[in-house]
């Protein structure tokens, strides 16, 4: 393979090529490295001068250093399916394949007994667990972080409840700590024994909770409208904003503004969030909906008349 080709290939590779890639005998491999052509990162793994250190070209170099049908997993592969991560985390991998190999710089290599869900996945050209296995396996080295990476999975569709019930099933079994984890982020994530549909739902609910306002009911139907919250013994709506789903959507956000008008001239009142409001200022969230609500505890609400 000439020098232009392999760069090609690297370039459509987060930069990184490997030595049976390149075509490059082992001495020209070394000379290349040591004329500085190639960047070394894993013995027979390098990248190519000029591109960006970033976590997915540390991710493909770690999965192709471990060898042939290894995948990211655990970490890297929650970063893949789009799970916030931080960038310096290690790069997790999975081996399935018996024996040892030497110790790779940054790069945790995992030899799982359970075997189910490792058919390869590919996400930004890179093998990776499956959704629902990598849930599974997240919990084993970063357990707090179960709960958010269950929420982006349901919140952008990847999997529904149902569904991660059913993985935590065929994985539950002695010896796998990341379970345990995963069961209880599908628990939380069950509000009134209904999916919560998104992060922003997700955070209202420990909101409502931490601050002791009234209690509300989940998606509750308004006048034929299904709605977010409905503070229950008040005519007050809670919505929560989204920008994809609220500021993106066209459509949808004259849907919303006419079911506002319909639900405001049948006696409701509709107090509306954002994400950055929720996260970021909860106290405040908090006096402006307790604000709403007070007035109203001994007011009977629309459907009460």
């Amino acid at each position: 393979m000439r020098l232009s080709d392999f760069d090609d290939w690297a370039r459509a590779h987060h930069g990184v090529i490997t030595l049976e890639r390149s075509g490059l005998s082992r001495s020209a491999w070394y000379r290349a490295i040591d004329a500085g052509t190639l960047i070394q990162v894993h013995p027979l793994v390098a990248r190519l001068p000029g591109t960006p250190d970033t976590p997915e070209q540390r991710i493909i170099a770690g999965v192709a250093a471990a060898g042939d049908g290894a995948l990211a997993s655990h970490r890297s592969a929650a970063r893949l399916w789009g799970v916030p991560r931080p960038d310096d985390d290690p790069v997790d991998v999975i081996d399935a394949r018996s024996g040892t190999q030497a110790s790779l710089d940054g790069v945790i290599v995992h030899r799982p007994v359970d075997r189910q869900r490792l058919a390869p996945q590919r996400r930004f050209r890179i093998p990776c667990t499956n959704v629902l296995r990598t849930l599974a396996d997240l919990g084993a080295v970063d357990r707090p972080a179960v709960r958010d990476a269950v929420g982006h999975v349901i919140s952008v569709r990847l999997a529904d409840l149902s569904a991660l019930e059913a993985a935590a099933r065929t994985h539950s079994r002695q010896g796998r700590p990341g379970i345990p984890a995963l069961r209880d982020a599908i628990d939380e994530w069950a509000i009134d024994d209904k999916p919560a549909d998104s992060i922003l739902e997700m955070a209202m609910a420990r909101l409502i909770q931490r601050h002791h306002l009234m209690p509300v009911a989940f998606h509750p139907v308004i006048e034929g409208y299904e709605v977010d919250y409905r503070v229950i013994d008040t005519p007050v709506i809670l919505e929560c904003d989204g920008w994809a789903h609220h500021g993106l959507d066209r459509r949808g956000f004259e849907r919303d503004r006419n079911r506002d008008a319909d639900l405001v001239a049948a006696g409701w009142i509709i107090v509306r969030f954002t994400y950055r409001a929720i996260t970021l200022t909860p106290a405040t969230v908090a006096r402006r909906i307790r604000a709403a609500t007070d007035r109203w505890i001994t007011t009977p609400s629309p459907d009460a008349a």
